[in-house]
């Protein structure tokens, strides 16, 4: 998942983090274009509005999903493993 919104706005990456996962869901299938934040939300509904008037994307309702902040301490790397990783390789 990008770290940061996808828009570009006078050639400069937008920094602010995403927010939305954006989707167009077609008759037969559901198509991923990008991410978001909430500042240009709206920009992109309308630049993807207009890509499907001119048959540039698949047409269907466009979507933004809310995405949600996990957080999580169940990823631990145990030195032990570690080494064990590393004992694998060298046998490689």
């Amino acid at each position: 998942m990008p770290d940061r919104c996808s828009i570009k706005e006078q050639g400069r990456q937008c920094v602010n983090p995403p927010e939305f996962v954006i989707s167009i869901l077609s008759e037969k299938d559901e198509y991923m274009v990008g991410v978001t934040c909430s500042r240009h939300k709206n920009t992109v509904h309308q630049k993807l509005s207009e890509l499907q008037k001119i048959n540039s994307i698949p047409l269907g309702l466009i979507k933004f999903d809310k995405l949600k902040p996990i957080g999580t301490d169940c990823v631990k790397a145990d030195p032990e493993d570690l080494i064990q990783l590393k004992s694998i390789r060298e046998m490689l």
